[in-house]
């Protein structure tokens, strides 16, 4: 045996606001390592927190994991040993491909899975939020897909990035457009920079380059000095896509789309009229309804009548 794991059931709240292993065991000198998945799409409330470890954890160790979790039924925890064999790879095998439209989000074991005109996009499981599984992220894709085959896009923002998937897509979809990938969490932020190395793409302020930023939200210096965008993409969730409204509506220029998701469709009511109090319309661009139906994508667009002399909307 090379280590151990522990899985817990626990809820998306739960598993989308996991504190960084070094908040939780700063004292260990070989913290284990912690994974989200949502293993059923269907039941966007039912995910699993697995913890890997190189040694057999103590009491105290697991006591610490089952506290992250407090929906979890007492004594839900479940401790086995770990297999002699490369448990990363193994924990990404059930990750199959993702495909929408001319999109492929795939890990490294599915290389073989990439068409003749696919814009293929390497991303293994880890530490940020966003494979290109999750139905969101695949809505998103999708969205970003549709809008390829009619639109120019030339600023873009991936706000909330988590693995820099969208980015990504949205760079290679319009490889002369200036973008700007941010984050609240500064491990994101790593991640999305690793990715794309690996995926031949480069970081900066360039045009076809992707600039990485760890930011709160648009009052950042880097995220203000580039709006206005013609192109903004959100996928977090529906509280703080409410909160942000305000300043996420003013840096789409005239013309602009903005992609919305990370929310129930019991909540997409709510936040369509919070961008709808600030000029952004529903755009009509021919998707049709996902299969995941719980999980809705919002594609809204500031009409040019909307503009204002002197705001975001002109360069």
């Amino acid at each position: 045996m090379t280590g151990w794991f522990l899985t817990l059931p626990c809820n998306r709240a739960e598993a989308e606001g996991l504190p960084e292993t070094g908040e939780i065991f700063g004292d260990l000198a070989n913290p284990p390592t912690l994974l989200v998945d949502e293993p059923d799409p269907d039941q966007p409330d039912a995910w699993v927190l697995t913890a890997y470890f190189d040694t057999q954890p103590d009491a105290g160790t697991i006591a610490r994991i089952t506290a992250l979790a407090p929906s979890a039924a007492k004594n839900a925890a479940v401790l086995a040993p770990l297999p002699d064999e490369d448990w990363t790879t193994m924990s990404q095998r059930g990750l199959e491909p993702v495909r929408a439209g001319r999109f492929l989000v795939h890990t490294r074991d599915h290389d073989d899975a990439v068409r003749s005109g696919d814009i293929a996009l390497a991303i293994e499981a880890g530490l940020a939020f966003g494979t290109g599984q999750h139905a969101t992220t695949h809505g998103c894709l999708k969205a970003l897909d549709r809008l390829r085959r009619t639109r120019r896009f030339r600023h873009i923002a991936d706000l909330g990035t988590g693995t820099g998937v969208l980015a990504m897509a949205a760079s290679r979809a319009w490889p002369r457009a200036l973008t700007i990938a941010s984050d609240i969490d500064p491990v994101s932020v790593a991640v999305t920079r690793a990715n794309l190395r690996d995926n031949r793409l480069s970081a900066g302020r360039a045009a076809g380059m992707i600039e990485c930023v760890v930011a709160a939200g648009l009052q950042h210096r880097r995220l203000a000095e580039a709006a206005p965008y013609d192109l903004a993409l959100a996928n977090i969730l529906a509280p703080p896509l409410i909160a942000i409204a305000r300043d996420v509506s003013r840096a789409i220029a005239p013309g602009g789309v903005l992609v919305l998701a990370g929310l129930l469709r019991s909540q997409a009511v709510r936040v369509l009229a919070a961008y709808r109090r600030h000029g952004l319309v529903p755009l009509n661009i021919g998707i049709r309804k996902p299969r995941h139906g719980e999980w809705p994508c919002l594609v809204l667009t500031r009409p040019i009548r909307h503009a204002r002399r002197g705001t975001a909307g002109s360069r």
